[in-house]
């Protein structure tokens, strides 16, 4: 039987969303070693490694609380309007750093826009001119699917197996978005 790897502790400790503190306490070990131990600054005994599993496991049947995407989604979406030009969606990546960003009209969800699409523009021969005047909505993709913000992770994961990323919503308002990169966060 093969052992799983000790960075594997602070995953899965990660992943329950529980603390050191917390696992401190139902493992009797204490913080600072588990800390330590999260680390690799120490090499662990083979019984308080296995302690530190075993209690993990436990918590983790306990709780039996799969994730939601209200837990790992992203709060702060950053939206580009519909009638915005092209150049200033595509300053708003650049300042943000995102790789596409959700386009809306109003508040609802009516397409996306990703550095891809402006890329691909410029190499048919759009023209800087011609990104200052036209508007996101001639270019932008799909709308990225609308999920309610109790929904199981693992319904995520197989929905973004045909898109990049999905918004949240609580009440019909959009509270979070769900990226690729967020997934690769719970790994």
């Amino acid at each position: 039987m093969k052992f799983p790897p000790i960075s594997d502790i602070r995953k899965m400790r990660k992943t329950l969303d529980i603390t050191q503190s917390q696992l401190s306490v139902e493992s009797g070990i204490s913080q600072s070693t588990i800390a330590k131990i999260e680390r690799e600054s120490i090499s662990a005994s083979y019984a308080t490694v296995v302690k530190l599993f075993e209690t993990l496991e436990r918590m983790g049947n306990d709780d039996k609380k799969e994730l939601l995407a209200k837990d790992i989604s992203s709060k702060d979406v950053a939206t580009v309007q519909s009638d915005m030009a092209v150049h200033e969606a595509s300053e708003l990546l650049k300042s943000t750093g995102y790789s596409q960003l959700p386009v809306l009209k109003g508040e609802t969800p009516v397409g996306s826009i990703s550095e891809r699409t402006i890329s691909k523009l410029l190499m048919k021969g759009a023209t800087m001119d011609d990104l200052v005047n036209m508007p996101v909505y001639k270019v932008m993709n799909d709308s990225y699917p609308v999920i309610p913000e109790n929904i199981s992770m693992s319904t995520v994961t197989k929905m973004m197996n045909d898109c990049d990323a999905v918004l949240v919503h609580k009440n019909g308002k959009i509270v979070g978005i769900i990226t690729t990169s967020d997934l690769l966060k719970l790994i």
